[in-house]
């Protein structure tokens, strides 16, 4: 049979029409297929500003003990590595030279306390002129000058600590000559110790006397050592812009030593309530910051401005607020205004 024309454009009519209302159907259910996304909410929490610099451990006090006068070492007082009081005996030198010095001294000013007795005398009765008495207070004076002069040589030759502290090694031994400033054993005061540390000339403003530190050595990795700033150079380093600050920690245990490096962190403020969301839901574009919130089970594209990233965790200083749902995996799957479905929702 003969199919007319009408009855044929009509056929392709009514297939158009069906594969169109199919292809709108099959939007339509894209549409309401939901994204599978993993999120977590903006939560408020103590939150350090800090920041971190390298530093030296320093000794509290540190000298290198050392002879003012020459002379022969007749006894050593201290073990070496132990520690000591202040004006404890370290070192004896052979004093016998110093003592017959002193002995001298001692018999010629008794004879020029004589003379000038005599002198004084003949002078006040008109036996003896002026110039002999201001001659003999002189010599009486020079006398006097000589005799502690040789009675601090004698004292010299006991060296004593100038501090409490820890000896290290001695240089020399019992017997030996030694010259006035030859080195001879080190005395460091380990409690506390001083960190010193350079952070860069942006947080001048922000670093004060009285702030807390806190260091880690590779010598005790697992551990860390609490500290407080308390100088300050007034001047900074003008070849790295660097400003430097020394902050004293604790030692009772005497674990820190003079020399180890140290890792040190500042904390610069406490706030209270800042609000962070984890670094993963963070979407850079060009130089701004975004995150995909979750509103009524729909994704938005929201620009957010960021501060301390911290463990993990980024500081939220503007866009969000405590309780929001950001995106935090799956985000390449999604677009703004896309419905999403939570799999995997992380508290606070």
């Amino acid at each position: 049979m003969r199919q007319s024309g009408f009855g044929k454009g009509y056929g392709v009519w009514l297939l158009a029409a069906v594969i169109g209302l199919a292809a709108g159907a099959a939007l339509a259910e894209d549409d309401k297929t939901a994204v599978p996304v993993e999120a977590a909410k903006v939560v408020a929490a103590p939150l350090s500003e800090q920041v971190t610099a390298i530093g030296t451990l320093l000794s509290d006090e540190a000298v290198t003990i050392s002879s003012e006068i020459p002379g022969r070492i007749s006894e050593i007082h201290f073990e070496e590595g132990q520690p000591i009081e202040k004006d404890a005996p370290l070192f004896t030198l052979d004093d016998s030279v110093y003592r017959a010095q002193l002995a001298d001294a001692e018999a010629k000013l008794k004879l020029a306390d004589q003379t000038h007795k005599r002198t004084s005398q003949l002078f006040s009765s008109k036996y003896a002129t002026a110039q002999s008495a201001d001659e003999s207070a002189s010599a009486l004076a020079v006398s006097t000058a000589a005799v502690e002069l040789a009675r601090v040589q004698l004292e010299k030759a006991h060296i004593v600590a100038p501090f409490a502290g820890i000896v290290g090694l001695r240089r020399v031994s019992v017997g030996e000559y030694i010259t006035s400033g030859q080195a001879l054993v080190n005395l460091e005061a380990i409690d506390p110790v001083k960190a010193d540390f350079r952070v860069p000339e942006k947080f001048l403003p922000a670093i004060r006397v009285g702030q807390t530190i806190r260091i880690k050595v590779d010598a005790f990795p697992d551990d860390s050592f609490e500290g407080k700033v308390y100088a300050i150079d007034p001047r900074l380093d003008v070849s790295g812009r660097s400003l430097l600050v020394r902050a004293k920690v604790p030692n009772t245990d005497q674990r820190l030593r003079p020399g180890l490096f140290a890792r040190v962190t500042v904390l610069l403020e406490l706030k209270q309530a800042a609000l962070s969301v984890p670094e993963q839901a963070i979407v850079p574009q060009g130089d701004s910051q975004f995150v995909f919130k979750i509103v009524d089970g729909k994704v938005q594209l929201t620009k957010v401005v960021t501060g301390t990233r911290r463990e993990g965790r980024v500081e939220i200083v503007e866009g969000l607020a405590a309780g929001d749902q950001v995106v935090t995996a799956g985000q390449l799957k999604i677009r703004d205004g896309v419905a999403v479905s939570v799999v995997n929702a992380i508290g606070a």
